[in-house]
């Protein structure tokens, strides 16, 4: 090959380099990048369904029954208008023919009422404790059936239990676990939550004296007391319960029953 040969040759393949570059450069100024893609899939929450309405008859404590009432709305309201010294008592888990007989003696003793969050096997088995308690001048709530945990049982269970349980205005939730969905069934039940505001921990039996100075230290205007009449021996809490009415009632307070 001639020397002239040989640089016509390289000065074209130069050229042509040169002439690829500008197209490569050309064609990365006008295609735009493509888009990552996204590692995670776009879910959407699926919507709850409503509770359930209920079907069948009015409520008589009794599994298999049970329709909404009224709601309450604030079953304290009315007792507390204005600036009154009140307190609201409350016992669980009843009734129990040896407990409850005996604190509704120490309330008569005072002139008190008290509002009692029963249990619907309790009420089964104890009828005629429904009605005494009403002629006192006292209220029944809802505690549920069988005191289980409303937040750890399926919905059909958790239905079962608010739904058919002692018919009342108010209900309080086992243990007071409650979620969006057990107030939900709540309401649907025509019924308000009812929760507290002191637990001087009679249900621990920490010693009759104990209770007393935690329901005088705690206790103040307008707030609900947890106490209990079943569930086991209550003699603490009776003796208690009279010490405390006797003191909270010389410094001017009483003792309405919720609207239930």
């Amino acid at each position: 090959m001639s020397r002239k040969l040989a640089a016509f040759i390289a000065t074209g393949v130069a050229a042509a380099l040169v002439v690829g570059s500008l197209i490569a450069l050309a064609l990365g100024h006008t295609t735009p990048p493509k888009p990552a893609v996204s590692s995670k899939p776009h879910t959407s929450p699926s919507p709850q369904p409503p509770p359930t309405p209920p079907t069948s008859t009015p409520t008589t404590g009794k599994p298999g029954s049970g329709t909404p009432g009224v709601p309450a709305g604030n079953p304290t309201a009315a007792a507390a208008a204005g600036n009154k010294k009140v307190i609201f008592f409350s016992f669980d888990d009843g009734p129990d023919p040896v407990w409850t007989p005996k604190i509704l003696q120490v309330l008569a003793k005072y002139g008190a009422h008290a509002t009692f969050f029963q249990l619907g096997t309790m009420q089964s088995a104890h009828p005629g404790l429904r009605e005494q308690i009403l002629a006192a001048g006292n209220t029944i709530g809802s505690h549920s059936i069988s005191h289980a945990q409303l937040t750890a049982i399926s919905a059909a269970k958790r239905h079962h239990e608010i739904f058919d349980g002692p018919r009342s205005k108010c209900f309080r939730p086992p243990y007071g676990a409650s979620n969006p969905k057990v107030r939900a069934d709540i309401k649907a039940a025509g019924m308000v939550e009812v929760l507290w505001d002191v637990d001087p921990r009679d249900w621990a039996r920490p010693g009759t004296q104990a209770i007393v100075n935690n329901i005088l230290t705690n206790a103040h205007r307008r707030n609900i007391v947890l106490m209990h009449d079943g569930g086991g021996d209550r003699s603490q809490t009776v003796a208690a319960l009279d010490k405390a009415l006797r003191i909270l009632k010389a410094q001017g307070y009483t003792f309405p029953a919720m609207e239930c």
